[in-house]
């Protein structure tokens, strides 16, 4: 006679591959995996969930707003970036939008962490990966302020301060509520306007 299980109990872990920059090169060159559709983070191939248009927008407006703000030529969107030297082999993040210190056509490759002013994400599905894997990826690098445009929750979590691998400063920020980028102070935003 079957029995009812109160408990299931936690799945180990099985061993599994984890990517390198490397090993994604060597598989894109013999057509194994489309790049566009991936991105390493942390040794794992992340597909990249299809946008839908609440995402879109505020990917629109958000990235607008910036190059308002910091100019044409230093705001990208969905470009990589390099991360600290341990991350760096196994981790490729494109987020959806920086902003750098200088014009994109002044850098020979993807922008360091250095040269970075501010990384954003905007989550419309994503959210808990972006507040907690990425949050700690891009601290672990130093880059000073990390913002993440939560569609559904219509809010805008701005992170800064990173120290020993983690954001000291996380602040959520309502669609009426005002915040500017640490880089630009004298220009803010309602959130509500980049949703």
């Amino acid at each position: 006679m079957p029995t009812l299980l109160e408990a299931v109990m936690d799945a180990p872990t099985l061993p599994h591959k984890l990517w390198t920059r490397e090993d994604c090169a060597v598989l894109e060159k013999a057509g194994l995996v489309e790049a566009e559709r991936y991105e390493l983070i942390e040794g794992e191939l992340i597909l990249k969930v299809g946008k839908n248009h609440p995402h879109v927008r505020a990917l629109l407006f958000l990235a607008a707003w910036l190059r308002g703000g910091f100019g044409e030529t230093c705001v990208a969107q969905e470009s990589p970036i390099d991360l600290r030297s341990e991350d760096q082999p196994t981790s490729s993040p494109e987020p959806d939008v920086t902003v750098r210190v200088r014009s994109i056509a002044e850098l020979s490759g993807p922008p360091r962490s250095e040269e970075l002013r501010l990384v954003a994400e905007v989550s419309s599905s994503s959210l808990a990966f972006d507040l907690t894997t990425k949050a700690r990826l891009y601290a672990r690098s130093g880059i000073v302020e990390y913002w993440v445009l939560d569609v559904a929750g219509r809010r805008l979590i701005v992170h800064r301060e990173p120290v020993d691998g983690r954001y000291r400063s996380v602040v959520a920020f309502g669609e009426e509520e005002r915040v500017a980028a640490l880089a630009a102070p004298e220009r803010d935003v309602r959130v509500g306007d980049l949703l």
